[in-house]
């Protein structure tokens, strides 16, 4: 798979019907999908076939928002991750054992980044997932991958006040999700702050949660030097000011300390998030692990 396929263009089209796009695509692959209503948002859901699940391995749940800023192409936020995932699920549905993955093409991660997380579409999920007691799973959140050659790992702070079993699943998920990125691409990822995605709907319900997204090497090496630099740096990343107001006060209130971003993230919600941008070598990485995460079964206990 790469960039240049007729449906991507028509995917990151000003006029496109994405959530039909998607799953139109799928269906003419094999795959059936399914379109989930919550709070006004139109999530499509992936479930496989019966013999694909085995009860005694952990659920993955693998998250990519399909929704994008207006006047965006949105071609690394995030359609190039929801290109993976697509191609991705073909592959699921010819494997000869279980994988116990399902997929969610999320819609309204976009609506969280200047109001609160409860407005993100994921956060009905998360809390669907809550009160049905499936969030005892693996939760991998896929955004903005299409650009750079290393995976990044959001880095997250926990509160203090977090509960201790929540705290120690979190953990866990961080610490498998770290041998996962050493087998897929041993030497070549790293862990820094992340703004959030649909993650922080998830951790807002009290559900582990990882996200993963790509950086040039350069730019990943000149941030972590940014972040060694200015302490405050990552607080404004993750949006951890004091309060909405004060982030508010800022010149770029989508990301504080905009100078000091790698330079894929400022590309994010603006006519420049453009095909041109993307990189196809992020696609090899990216579903290498993938593939690993279909293959990582964590048992039940």
């Amino acid at each position: 798979m790469d960039f240049s396929s007729e449906f991507f263009s028509k995917f990151i089209a000003s006029d496109a019907n994405r959530a039909d796009l998607i799953q139109e695509w799928l269906l003419e692959h094999g795959i059936v999908s399914h379109r989930t209503i919550i709070d006004g948002k139109n999530h499509i859901l992936i479930q496989f076939e019966p013999q694909f699940y085995n009860p005694q391995f952990k659920i993955k749940t693998v998250i990519a928002h399909y929704d994008r800023v207006a006047g965006s192409p949105g071609a690394n936020d995030n359609s190039a991750a929801d290109w993976m995932l697509m191609n991705w699920a073909v592959e699921l549905k010819e494997m000869k054992s279980f994988h116990n993955v399902r997929i969610f093409f999320t819609d309204g991660e976009e609506l969280g980044w200047n109001t609160g997380v409860s407005e993100q579409g994921a956060y009905g999920i998360a809390q669907i997932f809550k009160r049905l007691g499936l969030s005892d799973g693996d939760v991998y959140v896929f955004d903005s991958c299409g650009r750079g050659e290393v995976p990044i790992l959001s880095r997250t702070e926990l509160p203090p006040k977090t509960p201790k079993k929540f705290a120690d699943d979190f953990t866990d998920l961080l610490n498998r999700t770290q041998d996962i990125l050493r087998r897929s691409c041993p030497g070549r990822w790293m862990s820094l702050p992340v703004p959030y995605s649909d993650n922080a709907s998830f951790l807002a319900c009290g559900i582990p949660a990882v996200a993963i997204t790509m950086l040039p090497a350069e730019e990943a090496s000149l941030y972590a030097r940014e972040l060694l630099r200015d302490k405050s740096l990552e607080a404004a990343v993750m949006n951890r000011e004091s309060s909405k107001k004060e982030r508010m006060k800022s010149t770029t209130p989508e990301y504080g300390y905009k100078q000091r971003m790698p330079a894929t993230w400022r590309l994010f919600h603006t006519p420049n998030d453009s095909i041109q941008t993307l990189t196809p070598d992020s696609c090899r990485i990216i579903l290498n692990i993938l593939k690993t995460i279909a293959l990582s079964n964590i048992p039940v206990f």
